[in-house]
């Protein structure tokens, strides 16, 4: 029972859709309409906003990170693996936007610094050396988290290191059409305005990423047209 409970605590927490919730506190609208449709802090950049882009990060990894402390503080480590890999899940797939959601990411790699500290700031620094080198957000977070499992059994046992794995194939799945573009070579990179400068445009959407970001809500969440 108290699994179950981790988990809806994780689910609940996870699906707090704190890029939407920003962008339209700042008067941006929603943030689904603009540059790739996704609710993350790479597309709330797009907007010129560093500083909500900001904000997006270090909230959604939050959400992610508080999970787990709040699960394994009332019942123990296994709640807390659990609570960590249902906030991404909820982070995946919120309710309150129809089951569509973000990629996982920033939210993976808060589970992963509250699960496995260690491990997560290796995630974290490959995620920025990747950044630094490629300036593409999704070959950043592929790397990241394709060396999440090994570093977080190595320095937290094989709990966290099922699951950071189990985390791993999530973000890795819906980054699916960014791999795509990835090895086509027409990956946006962070901060690049898709398309023309006016949100809505771009990365071949001939109706523009609106309609895009419809098509997204309506079906997978994930635009064809964006990463």
């Amino acid at each position: 029972m108290t699994l179950v409970l981790a988990a809806l605590l994780g689910a609940l927490l996870g699906s707090i859709p704190f890029g939407l919730v920003l962008a339209r506190a700042a008067g941006l609208g929603d943030i689904r309409t603009i540059g790739s449709g996704n609710i993350g802090a790479t597309n709330v950049l797009r907007t010129g906003r560093k500083d909500l882009a900001a904000a997006t990060l270090v909230l959604d990894g939050g959400k992610g990170a508080a999970a787990v402390l709040i699960a394994s503080g009332f019942w123990g480590a296994d709640a807390g693996a659990i609570a960590g890999v249902a906030a991404v899940v909820g982070h995946l797939f919120t309710p309150w936007l129809g089951f569509a959601g973000g990629k996982g990411v920033a939210t993976g790699l808060g589970t992963l610094l509250a699960l496995a500290f260690p491990a997560g700031l290796a995630c974290c620094a490959l995620w920025l050396a990747t950044a630094k080198m490629t300036r593409i957000s999704s070959a950043s977070a592929l790397v990241a988290f394709a060396a999440a499992p090994l570093l977080a059994f190595v320095f937290a046992g094989s709990t966290a290191g099922l699951a950071a794995a189990v985390i791993a194939a999530l973000v890795f799945w819906r980054h699916e059409g960014n791999i795509r573009r990835l090895l086509a070579g027409t990956e946006p990179r962070i901060g690049q305005i898709i398309g023309s400068n006016a949100p809505g445009k771009g990365l071949g959407c001939e109706r523009g990423l609106p309609a895009c970001a419809s098509r997204a809500r309506r079906g997978s969440g994930q635009p064809s047209c964006a990463s």
